[in-house]
């Protein structure tokens, strides 16, 4: 059995556990919307056709804030095709996901979904076919209380709408209306600038690199930043991983890319700021980010044009819950810099939630992590000490068997570590120094693994791979290829 120490201070601090940390994705690819949170006819539907049984499992997961509507969806999308009667709709082709838009779900809708979600939207305008008048027009139509056209042609109080996206991953070649970093960045300035001129209380985020692979990572950033950093509050940046069958410890491992990027982003961006003598700091928006198997995405991909063809319905397992469960680490670890992160997607498509047409909904493996997650990390994130064993990996070189970060609720005098032990065959016996939290106790013990990594789960055995509780005892051990949420509470006298 390998063996470990993780200390942990309340003094010690990165930041506060920001809500938007658990934020999600809905794009308007394969069956997210269409035949996920939307289906007419569904026996759990509502009168505007949203999947009851879908609504409980989005709030049982602890989604925070919602990105809408894409993704690489939104940058050939003409938003008004989406308002005003279902009935002068046009249906239109969308090049991204080779599908055909139906468009009977449009911005309106989408804040009625989120309203009984009770999740904050998060909106991408489009800057790929589309420009600064476009977003204006965009965000009169949301934002602004009446006596225009736009507005008044909204039909109801504004939507108040106040993170938006400038555009989505525009450094991709895949991209409709992709660009170089000098154009980008002048359209996203330009865009900034014009839409504080409508509502200067936005918060607004410029696209960074589509991931840390791409050619011009990092110097794409600071071309972007050197004409924009001003205008914008948070640079984007995304990351997708999937399992190797060559380098299964490098999947498990991961977290060590996200932290890589996002550090590696903050320092770019620093970079700038100290050039351009600003007084301001820019933070992340990770507003895409999973386990996602790209590599079988063309057999996905219609032939033809048809409208919600399943894209990306893999099933996950019980080894990507772990890593999921590692980028949240990831993600709370680095508090001080991440201000809001996007799970990709919700439903169907890359998803933690799982719904047939007509039948079930369920629970992805991925969805356990997250939601726990979500529910126990509150308070103060916590710095931490760990002493691990390492292993080799091809990805990354020697990493950590162990990886953790912990939360402090000062208030409930409650603490949350979270934990994966990422050796594929021996448990990891824990020790963990929570001295400095006199008269706090172990009070809970939680993993999720499997006995068969690859376990998945399905409509016939949707809790297939599920969390455990493990009794307390002296000792603290972790599964192999485990993800862990460990209790502590201050004793009641």
């Amino acid at each position: 059995m390998n063996e470990a120490t993780l200390a942990i201070h309340p003094r010690y601090t990165v930041g506060p556990v920001r809500p938007r940390l658990f934020g999600s994705f809905v794009e308007h690819l394969g069956r997210c919307v269409y035949g996920g949170i939307f289906e007419p006819g569904h026996p759990t539907a509502d009168a505007d056709g949203f999947r009851g049984d879908v609504l409980e499992l989005v709030r049982e997961l602890g989604v925070t804030v919602v990105r809408y509507p894409g993704g690489n969806f939104v940058s050939g999308y003409r938003w008004e095709d989406g308002v005003g009667p279902l009935e002068d709709r046009p249906r239109r082709l969308d090049g991204a996901w080779r599908s055909i838009e139906s468009n009977r779900v449009g911005l309106g809708e989408f804040q009625r979904w989120a309203a009984r979600a009770g999740v904050e939207t998060m909106l991408a305008v489009n800057l790929g076919t589309r420009g600064v008048q476009e977003a204006l027009d965009l965000l009169e139509y949301a934002n602004h209380p009446g006596g225009t056209r736009l507005s008044d042609a909204r039909g109801g109080e504004p939507y108040d709408i106040r993170l938006w996206c400038l555009g989505n991953e525009m450094d991709g070649p895949w991209q409709t209306g992709h660009k170089t970093a000098a154009e980008y960045g002048r359209l996203a300035a330009e865009t900034a600038r014009a839409m504080r001129f409508l509502d200067p209380g936005l918060e607004l985020v410029a696209c960074g690199s589509s991931h840390a692979a791409m050619p011009t990572f990092g110097a794409w950033e600071s071309t972007v930043l050197e004409l924009a950093y001003e205008q914008v509050d948070h640079v984007s940046a995304h990351a997708y991983y999937e399992a190797d069958p060559d380098d299964p410890g490098g999947f498990l491992a991961s977290a060590v890319d996200m932290d890589r990027m996002i550090e590696a982003v903050t320092a770019t961006a620093d970079a700038v700021g100290a050039r351009l003598r600003s007084r301001k700091r820019l933070t992340i928006s990770f507003d895409e980010w999973n386990v996602w198997y790209q590599s079988r995405l063309p057999q996905w991909l219609p032939a033809d044009w048809t409208e919600a063809p399943p894209i990306s319905e893999d099933a996950y397992t019980a080894a990507d819950a772990v890593v999921v469960g590692n980028l949240l680490i990831s993600l709370l670890r680095h508090a001080d810099r991440v201000a809001a992160a996007c799970q990709a997607q919700l439903v169907n498509a890359i998803a933690p939630i799982r719904a047939e047409p007509g039948g079930p909904a369920w629970r992805q493996s991925i969805f356990h992590p997250f939601a726990l997650t979500a529910r126990l990390a509150r308070g103060e994130v916590l710095r931490v000490a760990m002493d691990s064993p390492d292993y080799d990996t091809a990805r990354y070189g020697r990493v950590p068997v162990l990886d953790a970060v912990a939360t402090h609720d000062r208030d409930a005098g409650e603490v949350a570590v979270f934990a994966v032990n990422r050796d594929r065959a021996r448990p990891l016996r824990l020790r963990l120094d929570h001295a400095a939290f006199a008269g706090h106790r172990v009070t809970g013990h939680t993993t999720l693994d499997d006995a068969l990594p690859g376990a998945t789960n399905s409509a016939d055995a949707p809790d297939r791979v599920a969390p455990r509780a493990v009794p307390v005892g002296p000792d603290l051990v972790l599964p192999p290829v485990s993800w862990n949420v460990i209790r502590l509470a201050r004793n009641r006298s």
